[in-house]
């Protein structure tokens, strides 16, 4: 096994990922614990660090820690200020948040990314740099699209983020299953979202087809009472049309003042990057959409924290 070069560690929300990396941001062991920054455990942060990799700093004295995600938000270990838009590798490099941590050990944190609209990410800017390290190609113009709670959709150019959206749509999904009426007859059937793909094509295909979700949303109870739509399959439709909404306010036209929309067409690359389950559902939401087909990449957080210790000179010679 080559020997350590970097500690990296993608620290969100809810869990907290770790990993040791080797030459060339080989990952030579991962760990994980649901210590997110609002589920850490008795005795906080420097707990939760000590815990996934305190072996790992004790035995290689020196080795650089860096971390993304929201342990550098303000309710975060310590705050890494946002860098503004356009922003990439070098701006995530000079914004980075250094402090020490005990026993000589510093962490650098990413800081997150603004745009003036204004809208925020923190985590997915690391995963963008990783993105782009991995496939170079994708820095003249992309559009990287990455599901999940708030989805993000971001405009790549010039190998950097030019600007990008936020859509709550994994959100709205939990809000609606758990506290409106349209999450009861799927609860009520104990049955889980995701088993149905009728369902879930069905509801992608009523925004496809009349448009905005938000006089559609009824729908998800009304086909269940009239018999039309089994209380077990209401879920996958509800995500449907939640997934639906997303692409038609996110996805360009076809045709635009009657020019060929270039990503609509195939001319700007689209990227799909995320947990491999939601990552599947929004391809067929695509697939139905008529959008160019899109690139599937994984684990990009780990090859983005690589990239960003390297070109701020925290990586030790070999």
């Amino acid at each position: 096994m080559s020997p350590a070069r970097l500690v990296a560690l993608d620290w969100g929300t809810s869990a907290l990922r770790a990993f040791l990396l080797g030459q060339g941001g080989a990952v030579l062991e991962q760990r994980a614990q649901p210590w997110g920054i609002l589920h850490l455990p008795d005795g906080g942060f420097n707990a939760a660090l000590q815990g996934i990799a305190g072996d790992w700093l004790g035995a290689m004295p020196g080795v650089p820690l860096i971390a993304c995600g929201m342990v550098g938000s303000a309710q975060g270990w310590r705050e890494a200020p946002y860098v503004p838009c356009p922003a990439g590798a070098d701006s995530l490099v000079n914004g980075l948040a250094v402090f020490d941590v005990g026993a000589g050990v510093r962490l650098h944190i990413v800081p997150g990314v603004r745009s003036p609209r204004p809208d925020v990410m923190r985590g997915e800017e690391t995963q963008v740099v990783g993105a782009l390290a991995l496939v170079p190609e994708l820095a003249a113009r992309a559009t990287l699209l990455m599901p999940g709670t708030h989805s993000k959709w971001v405009d790549l150019r010039d190998g950097g983020i030019a600007d990008f959206r936020t859509f709550m749509t994994g959100e709205l999904f939990a809000v609606l299953r758990d506290h409106s009426i349209l999450g009861r007859p799927a609860q009520a059937a104990a049955v889980p979202p995701g088993t149905s793909h009728d369902a879930f094509d069905r509801g992608v295909r009523a925004v496809l087809q009349q448009g905005s979700a938000t006089a559609l949303l009824f729908s998800a109870r009304t086909l269940v009472l009239t018999g039309q739509l089994p209380a077990e399959q209401s879920l996958d439709y509800l995500s449907g049309l939640l997934i639906g909404e997303e692409l038609r306010c996110a996805l360009p036209a076809a045709q635009v003042d009657g020019q060929t929309n270039a990503l609509a067409a195939g001319g700007t690359p689209l990227v799909l990057i995320g947990e491999d389950a939601l990552v599947a559902r929004y391809q067929r939401a695509l697939t139905i959409w008529g959008a160019a087909k899109a690139r599937l990449l994984s684990n990009t957080a780990v090859a983005g924290l690589w990239h960003i210790a390297q070109r701020a000179g925290l990586l030790h010679p070999a």
